[in-house]
C-alpha cells in the first residue's frame, strides 16, 4: 500500500513539473569567451540535478572502494566473534551433556576468539577435571585472572575439587579457607571441606561439619547418620587405649547420636579396657530405649543382635540381674531368636538347667532368624547343657550339627 502511494506521488510530481515547465520561458546564458551558450532554464535545471546525482554517485563509489579493506577486516572480526560466541555456547552445552573432550575443544576456541575468555577458561578447566587431566586443568586455572572478583570464588572451588581428586586434602582445605575469606561458607564449599576432613581423618571437624550441614538440610539424614557413625567409631578407635579419654568422649557425646551400632563400638572398647560394668550399663540403656514396649522394633536389628551377643558374654557381676533384664526385653520381643539364645546362655552360666534348655530350644525352633554363627552357638550351648547334666547321648547330635555349620 505504501508503494502505491509513493508511485501516485511520483506521477503527481511529474505532472506538476511538466505543467510548470510549460509556463517557464526563462533561459540561461553561459559565457566562456570567446564562446557563448544559451540553454533553456528547464534544461539547465535538469542538467544540474543529473550532474549532482552523478557527482554524488562517483564520490560514494570512490569512498566505498577506499573503505573496502577496513570493511573486510570488520566483517572478518564479526565472523570471529560470532564463531567465538557459538563455540562458548557449545562448550557449556557439551559440558552439561557430559561430552567433556568436545567441551574442552570448544572452550579453547572461545578463549582464542576472545569470547568471555575468563569464563571460557573456567569451562575448559571443569572439562579437563571431568576428563581426569589435572595438568590441563591446572593450565586453564592459571589463565583465570586472580583479580577478577566475579570468578575468583568459582576458580577456588574448582581448584579445591582438583586437590581432592588428586588426593591432596590439606591443600584443598587451604584453598577453601581462602574461599571463605572471599565468599563466606556456602553449602557447596562445606561439602567439599567435609570430604577433605574425612580424607585427613580429622573426625572432630568431620562431626562439626556434618551437624552443620544437616542443620541446614544440605545433607540427607541417612548420609549424615552414616558419616557420623564412621567418625565416632574412628574416635573410639583412637581412644581405645585410654579409658579416661574414652569415658570423657562418651560423656560429651550428644544423646541423640548414640545408636545401637555406635553403642556396640563403645561396648567393645570398654570390654577391652576392662570396664565391663560400663559396657553392660551402656548396652542395657540402649536396648531399654530400643524395646520400650511389646511389639516394638529396634532401629537396627543387626546392631541389636550384636549388642545382645556382647551382653550375653559378660563375666562376673550380677548375672541374675542381667537375666531379669533380658526377660523384660523378651516380653517386648517374644519371638526374637537372638534374645532367646542370650537368655539360654545366661541361664546356662547360672546352672539354671531347665530355663536354659527351654530358651535354647526356643531359639533353635526359630533358627531361620538366627545367623549361622548364632545357630552354631545355640547348638554348642545346648550340647554343653546336656553334657553337664549327664545326657551325653542327647548332646552328640547337637555337636554334629554344630560341626556341619562350621563346614
Amino acid at each position: 500500500m505504501r508503494g502505491l502511494f509513493w508511485l501516485l506521488g511520483l506521477f503527481a510530481l511529474a505532472v506538476g513539473a511538466s505543467l510548470a515547465a510549460r509556463f517557464n520561458d526563462g533561459y540561461v546564458l553561459l559565457v566562456f569567451p570567446p564562446y557563448r551558450a544559451e540553454v533553456s532554464l528547464n534544461l539547465a535545471i535538469v542538467l544540474i540535478i543529473v550532474g549532482f546525482a552523478a557527482l554524488y554517485a562517483a564520490l560514494r563509489a570512490g569512498a566505498l572502494a577506499l573503505s573496502l579493506p577496513q570493511r573486510a577486516r570488520e566483517f572478518r572480526q564479526r565472523q570471529r566473534e560470532l564463531r567465538g560466541v557459538q563455540s562458548f555456547q557449545d562448550a557449556v552445552r557439551l559440558l552439561f551433556e557430559g561430552r567433556f573432550g568436545q567441551a574442552l575443544k570448544n572452550a579453547s576456541a572461545a578463549h582464542a576468539a576472545g569470547e568471555s575468555p575468563q569464563l571460557a577458561a573456567l569451562v575448559a578447566a571443569r572439562a579437563a577435571q571431568r576428563m581426569r587431566d589435572p595438568q590441563r586443568q591446572q593450565e586453564w586455572l592459571a589463565r583465570i585472572d586472580d583479580g577478577d572478583k566475579h570468578l575468583q570464588a568459582a576458580r577456588l572451588m574448582l581448584e579445591a575439587e582438583m586437590h581432592l581428586d588428586l588426593g591432596r586434602p590439606a591443600e584443598a582445605i587451604v584453598t577453601l579457607q581462602r574461599l571463605q575469606q572471599i565468599a563466606g561458607r556456602h553449602l557447596a564449599a562445606l561439602r567439599l571441606e567435609l570430604r577433605a576432613q574425612q580424607a585427613m581423618a580429622q573426625w572432630d571437624e568431620t562431626l562439626r561439619l556434618v551437624r552443620l550441614l544437616e542443620k541446614r538440610e544440605a545433607l540427607s539424614a541417612t548420609a549424615a547418620a552414616e558419616i557420623r557413625l564412621h567418625a565416632h567409631r574412628e574416635n573410639v578407635r583412637v581412644y581405645r587405649k585410654d579409658l579416661p579419654q574414652l569415658f570423657d568422649y562418651r560423656r560429651r557425646l550428644p544423646r541423640e547420636e548414640m545408636t545401637p551400632r555406635l553403642a556396640q563400638a563403645f561396648a567393645e572398647a570398654f570390654v577391652d579396657l576392662g570396664a565391663s560394668d560400663e559396657a553392660e550399663r551402656l548396652i542395657a540403656a540402649q536396648l531399654d530405649a530400643a524395646w520400650p514396649q511389646p511389639g516394638s522394633d529396634a532401629p537396627d536389628d543387626r546392631a541389636g543382635a550384636a549388642l545382645l551377643q556382647i551382653y550375653g558374654e559378660f563375666a562376673g557381676g550380677e548375672a541374675t540381674a542381667r537375666i531379669a533384664r533380658a526377660e523384660g526385653w523378651l516380653a517386648a520381643r517374644p519371638d526374637d531368636a537372638a534374645l532367646l539364645l542370650v537368655l539360654g546362655r545366661l541361664c546356662l552360666t547360672q546352672r539354671l538347667w531347665g530355663k536354659a534348655q527351654s530358651y535354647l530350644e526356643a531359639a533353635l525352633a526359630r533358627s531361620a532368624a538366627l545367623s549361622p554363627g548364632d545357630h552354631r552357638r545355640a547348638r554348642l550351648a545346648l550340647a554343653r547343657l546336656f553334657e553337664d547334666t549327664g545326657r551325653t547321648e542327647e548332646a552328640m547330635p547337637h555337636y554334629r550339627a554344630a560341626a556341619q555349620l562350621v563346614g
